[in-house]
């Protein structure tokens, strides 16, 4: 996995947890979700990654 593209699904996923929290500090339901979405989304992104790297691993 690039770094970079493990770097930019690290900063979606604070972002998200962010986001995540000042919804639930401004009783915003609708941020609070935006957040946690972001926040699935990055993890998928780092799973896609370690699939990468895991069929780079068996290749050589």
């Amino acid at each position: 996995m690039s770094t970079e593209d493990r770097m930019q699904a690290t900063a979606k996923n604070v972002e998200g947890k962010v986001q995540e929290t000042m919804g639930d500090l401004t009783g915003d339901p609708n941020e609070e979700a935006k957040g946690k979405a972001k926040q699935v989304q990055a993890q998928a992104e780092h799973s896609k990654e370690n699939v990468k790297d895991e069929i780079k691993k068996s290749i050589n």
